[in-house]
């Protein structure tokens, strides 16, 4: 039996999908019963009340067996410069695969912070009096995200080092001044499966209530809150499990990349007299998923 139409495709997902996990279940009645568990309840919110957390020192994570360990980073900004429209990272927060809180503390501006942009952010002076330098917390969350692994070993395939995940993590980590391999980053924002347009990406908001069924909050920005759910959303994207395509893998220092094989033995000529069905036939997904970090793909 061949690939199903579009149009069977949806009927049958209508009757038995899961709009939040993606799965399809045996029957109407299964999928009932799957969406009662399926739906998560939203994190408690925390604020500004979020105690200082610092486990950079000893923080071990028991894996056992689930495959590559992450952690789940949030940053809030206040505005610096003459009108306040410059993003100055002032608050960070950091969560592992078990929505434990790992680090969280707010983060010494370089430079005058002229809006403290409290509508969101719930932030004060007060706030940052004693706030950590952005130097010392470079150095905890990358002895997080490292785990013992050397920076060499890092670069070139992760070893014991962690995942990074988050919202537009590029965004982040300038502001934060710091670098982490493209190959260890789990953005939600650049996620093809997740954006709306090869471009555009989604908000964190909408993610949240499209994927895992609750609403974040709606008046602020709560770290605690956005690294949980980002946390989420990447397990639930992890957990889901594809029919595998025949690929070699090639290791670069810079990422990992699956290649369909066989490719280039069609020269310029072979591939021009093709029709769309055929080339279609051949491409490849030019995006690594996801699911592949619980199959320990990576060598550790």
């Amino acid at each position: 039996m061949g690939p199903l139409s579009k149009s069977n495709c949806s009927k049958i997902f209508s009757e038995q999908g899961c709009g939040l996990c993606l799965r399809v279940l045996d029957g109407p009645e299964t999928l009932s019963e799957h969406q009662d568990i399926c739906c998560i309840t939203a994190p408690v919110h925390q604020g500004t009340s979020l105690p200082p957390t610092d486990l950079s020192d000893g923080y071990e994570e028991d894996r056992s067996d689930r495959g590559l360990g992450a952690i789940a980073m949030d940053c809030v900004m206040a505005g610096g410069g003459s009108d306040g429209a410059l993003d100055i990272c002032v608050w960070i927060c950091l969560v592992d695969e078990d929505e434990k809180l790992i680090f969280n503390t707010f983060v010494q501006p370089q430079i005058p912070i002229t809006n403290y942009r409290h509508e969101v952010t719930g932030l004060k002076e007060e706030h940052l009096r004693y706030a950590m330098p952005l130097k010392n917390v470079q150095e905890k969350v990358l002895k997080l995200l490292l785990n013992g692994e050397s920076i060499g070993r890092l670069r070139s395939n992760g070893g014991k080092a962690k995942l990074l995940v988050g919202h537009d993590l590029e965004h982040d980590l300038d502001c934060l001044r710091m670098n982490y391999p493209d190959h260890m980053l789990r953005d939600t924002a650049r996620y093809h499966p997740l954006m709306k347009t090869n471009l555009v990406s989604h908000s964190l908001k909408y993610l949240t209530r499209a994927y895992l069924g609750y609403d974040i909050r709606q008046d602020g920005h709560d770290p605690y809150e956005n690294c949980v759910s980002v946390m989420r959303l990447y397990k639930r994207m992890r957990s889901l499990d594809h029919r595998r395509q025949v690929m070699t893998r090639s290791v670069t220092p810079s990422c990992i990349q699956y290649v369909a094989p066989n490719l280039d033995s069609h020269s310029a000529k072979d591939l021009e007299k093709m029709t769309p069905d055929e080339l279609y036939e051949m491409s490849r997904t030019n995006f690594k998923c996801w699911c592949h970090d619980s199959r320990r793909v990576m060598q550790t």
